[in-house]
């Protein structure tokens, strides 16, 4: 079950769209190795307002994601792709309904 949660709202630059929702498909492939990280969304909220929504089972998921690569690649393109920084929530998870 998961019990927390990040939604991270992210705001193209002007021009840089396409960019983030690139850069967003391939944050897929390392959500997927992260064992922790059981459910991962990029969204599209917007013409250049994105999203991703991630849930974990705990504190130390949560807090082993914020610190693994799709963080730290998010961090390092921030300044090129975004109007201004990630705007990182941290959020509790009241309920869900997951796949088995």
């Amino acid at each position: 079950m998961v019990k927390v949660a990040l939604f991270v709202r992210l705001q193209a630059k002007p021009g840089r769209e396409a960019d983030v929702e690139s850069f967003l498909e391939k944050g897929l492939a390392l959500a997927n190795q992260e064992a922790t990280t059981p459910v991962w969304f990029a969204l599209r909220l917007g013409p250049s307002t994105f999203g991703i929504f991630d849930a974990f089972a705990d504190e130390s998921g949560r807090s082993a994601h914020l610190s693994g690569p799709i963080a730290a690649a998010l961090m390092q393109n921030a300044a090129e792709l975004l109007a201004e920084p990630p705007q990182i929530e941290h959020v509790d998870v009241i309920g869900a309904k997951l796949p088995h």
